[in-house]
């Protein structure tokens, strides 16, 4: 099944949410570090936030998202939880996304649509209140 690649039928965008899911998935920063962190090796949440500089629960909570895409998964040892990416096609596309980008040069980095960092999907901080005036 063919979800992104030419097609005739060009309108059809409900077919595209499985992969405008999985390129939301990783447009964050931070789940984008932790899949390249991964593709080192397994690691704990705790190896994790060190290699990253995060706390425990954000960290967690961009493991979920990744878990429930299932483009991560765990595996307990002893208390702690041991993570690893389930799909080595993973890397091939982000090899493939570092050489779209070195051939665009920095057309992708200077739109101002999409150069700019992707919101927190899953930030626990609480927005602003409006004021009624």
């Amino acid at each position: 099944m063919q979800m992104i690649a030419p097609s005739s039928d060009v309108a059809d965008r409900a077919a595209l949410a499985p992969a405008v899911a999985l390129f939301r998935g990783l447009s964050d920063p931070t789940r984008l570090a932790l899949v390249r962190r991964l593709a080192l090796g397994e690691a704990r949440v705790v190896d994790l936030c060190a290699a990253l500089g995060l706390g425990q629960s954000t960290v967690s909570n961009h493991l979920a998202c990744l878990r429930e895409c299932g483009l991560v998964d765990f595996r307990p040892q002893s208390r702690a939880s041991v993570y690893h990416l389930t799909r080595p096609e993973l890397m091939d596309l982000l090899v493939a996304a570092e050489g779209l980008l070195v051939a665009t040069g920095n057309a992708v980095a200077l739109c101002p649509t999409y150069a700019a960092p992707a919101a927190d999907d899953h930030d626990t901080t609480p927005a602003p209140k409006e004021t009624a005036r």
